[in-house]
């Protein structure tokens, strides 16, 4: 099987992918949740005119010209209306939010009136209509602020509840099964022996996973025997996506695409263009998406950024358009690229003049999370590029902000 352009491979795992299944919960449960469904306001905000500014609200809805003169009848106050008739000659004092009184279309700030007893006076000019929020300029009832797809944050929540909703239908967490593979694996904070290394991964694509909004499952470590890798794999049988890391490349010892096939996979590819990580599996058992990720850390987490997070958004009716880049100049030359899209380390800085900069990392080795770890961006090299000098530009997608 020729290797597969990432284009290609990302739009096969997406492809298919139907509208979420919803369900409600409250405004406190729905911070970065997905809706499930467009949001309309229930009422109108803000519900009457109301004072943008502490000040008098006078009579008419003309300007106030310098040495102007009202007789101030009453009081208005956020949440207690003035209630009275206000005519020509008069104005009401008024506090910011509080209901602009009829008749008067025009607030006069406090700085610029002088008040003696209940008379002010205008020391400086105010135009007609001045400093009042009119009934409805933030929203009307009936109108869809919040679009099906969009994630909750502090400002959706916060305008959410000023659109009188106190629960919200959202997208249910796609649950992700994630299983370790491999005779050398043992759990972290387990002493390793002489032939045995540490499983990082399922903690990485765990937070991954979280980060993304799916619900994360371990199913632990499977050892390199079939009987055992089909227990593991059944377990992850009502998942939405079960990952699988390590083991599904071509070697003696690699079984899992192996135990996959005999339990129905039908296999799509498991091999892309993608340095590194071009020993990627993917295809579907019975509902289930089956991503097999190469076993280096590095790898690992690379193509789940570039395949699992955009998997996890769409499941969840999420709407984005790939990966967040931007143009940096390089700090230092890099080599011509060869046939396969290289995901590149690198970190960001700024020059004098605030271009913004990369500088690739010493060693682009799949299997150092150190150097990851140091890393804050990744730097896409397309298929055959060419060699580029220091001072050119190049596409650059943070780690931490794109999505």
């Amino acid at each position: 099987m020729a290797l597969l352009p990432v284009a290609t491979a990302l739009t096969e795992v997406l492809d298919g992918i139907g509208p979420p299944i919803a369900e409600t919960v409250s405004l406190g449960e729905a911070d970065g949740r997905v809706l499930a469904d467009d949001i309309a306001a229930r009422l109108t905000q803000p519900p009457f005119n109301a004072s943008a500014m502490d000040g008098y609200a006078v009579f008419g809805d003309g300007p106030a010209a310098v040495g102007d003169r009202w007789t101030v009848v009453g009081e208005s106050a956020a949440g207690h209306a003035f209630t009275g008739t206000v005519e020509r000659g008069q104005a009401v004092r008024i506090f910011t939010g509080a209901p602009v009184p009829a008749g008067c279309g025009t607030v006069v700030i406090q700085e610029n009136v002088s008040r003696t007893g209940d008379l002010v006076t205008a020391i400086d000019a105010t135009r007609g209509g001045a400093n009042i929020r009119l009934t409805g300029c933030d929203f009307a009832d009936g109108d869809v602020l919040l679009a099906r797809g969009r994630r909750l944050d502090a400002h959706t929540l916060t305008l959410a509840a000023a659109m009188g909703h106190a629960d919200l239908p959202v997208a249910r967490r796609p649950v992700v099964a994630i299983l370790a593979t491999g005779d050398e694996l043992v759990a972290p904070g387990t002493l390793p022996g002489p032939d045995q290394i540490i499983s990082s991964n399922p903690v990485g694509i765990g937070a991954l996973v979280r980060r993304a909004g799916g619900v994360p499952r371990e199913l632990g470590i499977a050892p390199d025997r079939m009987e055992d890798l089909a227990a593991c794999i059944a377990e992850a049988k009502d998942a939405d996506v079960l990952v699988t890391i390590g083991g599904a490349s071509v070697g003696d010892h690699d079984l899992v695409a192996e135990v996959l096939k005999r339990e129905g996979l039908n296999l799509a590819f498991w091999k892309i263009a993608l340095r590194p990580g071009k020993p990627l599996m993917f295809g579907r058992l019975g509902t289930t998406r089956v991503l097999g990720l190469p076993g280096n850390p590095v790898s690992a987490l690379i193509t789940a950024r570039v395949f699992l997070v955009p998997l996890i958004h769409a499941l969840l009716g999420e709407k984005r358009q790939g990966p967040a880049t931007e143009t940096a100049r390089l700090t230092a030359p890099l080599e011509a690229n060869g046939p396969r899209l290289h995901l590149m380390r690198g970190t960001l800085g700024r020059r004098t003049d605030g271009a913004l900069t990369v500088t690739p990392l010493p060693s682009q080795d799949s299997s150092l999370l150190s150097a990851l770890a140091a890393a804050d961006c990744l730097i896409w090299r397309a298929p055959g590029a060419a060699a580029a000098a220091a001072g050119e530009p190049v596409l650059v997608e943070r780690l931490e902000l794109s999505w």
